[in-house]
């Protein structure tokens, strides 16, 4: 049976009429058994990233060590996620999958290994994180784009949200647990745990029904394939801008370990406990988010860029919050808003995209997403040391703020559509509506659109 028919269209033809609810991808099986084992390797993940930095804070008392660490990681990302794409795009995603999860997992049974026999330097640590970069140039498109092959267009905005609950409700659970055992019986069982945590979804990804899976027609290796994917986006306003707000949003607005460390010791003079209640709270207004996100069947392109105007909003009110109270209290809505403009502006990208193209097109967006951090954090870590919290936070957001009332501008320019204020009771006070025709040239007759 070929995917795509019969039992392979089986996920699309189950909701072409049904209305979306917020779990409605596990009605697909393969699906579900995705799901369940992403849930145990992303909790994995999120300890080795705190015993990790743990680690390398103890073999070298510097937090710029730690930085060192995150750069490393997220380097490969900014250098060469395109290429990334153009494989998720040429190979069978499932079994590309498969190599990249073997791989992770070795590298936490090896720093597990480092550990327990008291040899692990920092210089370890380093070249594991940049392993883990370069794995993650090829993991990341293939896994996002993996998710249309399971459930369908219908059914995809749906499983992004609740891929997004998923690792952001391992985010709650992951650091609590990894902090217990680091304190009772070391950094090294936290690797051995996130090593083995990579089994789930192996086996996952080998007991699912290829042929319920519908996968995009593989690319033939050819030259150009990279400039193809990029002249793609160029020419495609709709997928341009909104990748240029997601660069701006990911490089100056997601520095939320920068800002909360700033904020509880400069701010708040408090400790380590006020800082993982932050991010504890941070998280669940994340997981709200991504549930919310699950349940819109579809969402226009001014949703998502609204979504990121009021992230950027509430950056700033936060960072004006008079007392800890109201700063705490605005960690869920931050999180929430976040998770929305990030959620739909992932699927938005991948509906918008051409199946053929999308590995490129969803690779140039984690480019820009997650390869902005090493120029965007320490710019704005430099301002919060220099200048204050407060001030590092206010800049980041007035960025965010900027790009995206930029890009509704532009993209509203683009789409022929122009800003309607009105006072008059019973209209929509501010409105985006179609440009008036200009004036026809002298001696033809005007076409005037109707008031």
């Amino acid at each position: 049976m070929s995917p795509g028919t019969g039992a392979g269209s089986a996920p699309a033809s189950l909701t072409a009429t049904d209305k979306v609810s917020t779990f409605s991808s596990f009605r697909v099986r393969n699906y579900r058994i995705h799901f369940m084992g992403s849930s145990i390797s992303n909790i994995g993940t999120w300890m080795q990233r705190i015993a990790q930095d743990w680690l390398v804070h103890e073999l070298t008392g510097s937090a710029a060590a730690v930085g060192v660490t995150l750069a490393l990681q997220f380097l490969p990302m900014l250098l060469f996620g395109l290429y990334g794409g153009v494989l998720a795009d040429r190979l069978d995603k499932r079994k590309l999958l498969i190599g990249t999860q073997i791989a992770m997992g070795l590298t936490g049974l090896t720093l597990a290994a480092l550990t327990f026999t008291g040899v692990v330097n920092v210089y370890h640590v380093y070249a594991l994180a940049l392993i883990v970069g370069l794995v993650t140039v090829v993991d990341n498109p293939a896994r996002q784009t993996f998710v249309s092959d399971m459930v369908g267009p219908a059914l995809l905005r749906n499983a992004v949200s609740l891929n997004s609950a998923n690792f952001q409700s391992a985010r709650l659970i992951g650091p609590a647990v990894a902090g217990v055992m680091i304190a009772a019986v070391g950094s090294g069982w936290a690797f051995l745990a996130n090593g083995l945590s990579f089994i789930a979804p192996i086996v996952g990804l080998l007991m699912m029904r290829t042929s319920e899976l519908i996968p995009a027609e593989r690319q033939p290796r050819a030259k150009g394939q990279l400039r193809e994917g990029l002249r793609y986006v160029g020419g495609r306003p709709d997928l341009l801008w909104m990748i240029v707000l997601v660069g701006f949003i990911g490089t100056f607005g997601y520095n939320f370990a920068i800002w909360l460390v700033a904020f509880t010791d400069q701010v708040f003079a408090s400790g380590a406990g006020t800082y993982g209640l932050l991010n504890s709270m941070m998280a669940s207004g994340s997981v709200i988010g991504a549930l919310l996100a699950a349940r819109r069947g579809s969402s226009r392109i001014r949703f998502t860029v609204a979504a990121a105007a009021v992230f950027a909003i509430l950056l700033l009110i936060a960072s004006a919050a008079p007392t800890f109270l109201v700063f705490a209290l605005m960690m869920p809505l931050i999180g929430l808003a976040g998770m929305t403009f990030q959620v739909t502006a992932n699927s938005t990208i991948q509906l918008g995209s051409d199946p053929a193209m999308r590995g490129r097109v969803i690779s140039l967006f984690m480019m820009v997403f997650v390869g902005g951090t090493p120029f965007g954090g320490p710019l704005v870590g430099w301002l919060s040391d220099a200048f204050g919290a407060r001030i590092g936070l206010i800049s980041g957001a007035a960025v965010c703020l900027a790009a995206a009332v930029g890009v509704a501008l532009i993209l509203a320019r683009v789409g022929g559509l122009r800003l309607r204020i009105s006072l008059r009771a019973g209209s929509r006070g501010v409105a985006l509506v179609p440009r008036d025709v200009e004036p026809a040239p002298a001696g033809a007759a005007a076409a005037v659109r109707p008031a």
